[in-house]
């Protein structure tokens, strides 16, 4: 796992969305993918793998807020998925 500090907070948070969409709590997957979008974008690392994982977080959060928690879900793991992969 990188040693960016933001890259973790941001991995951590997108799995805190993912538990909580699990359970269908859609405004929960939106909270927590905005949290970790923040770290994400403030990570400054050029990384195809951090572009993904922003793209996957502003799709949790879009979802989230509009109630479905089960797309919200999909783009916060493929968003833990890539996030992770960051070097």
């Amino acid at each position: 796992q990188a040693d960016n500090k933001h890259v973790n907070e941001a991995v951590e948070h997108a799995k805190e969305a993912v538990s909580h969409g699990k359970q269908g709590h859609a405004d929960a997957v939106a909270q927590h993918s905005e949290e970790a979008l923040k770290h994400a974008q403030a990570a400054g690392v050029k990384n195809p793998h951090l572009d993904e994982g922003i793209k996957h977080l502003k799709e949790a959060v879009a979802h989230g807020k509009a109630g479905h928690a089960d797309v919200a879900t999909e783009h916060a793991e493929a968003a833990v998925t890539h996030l992770s992969e960051v070097k």
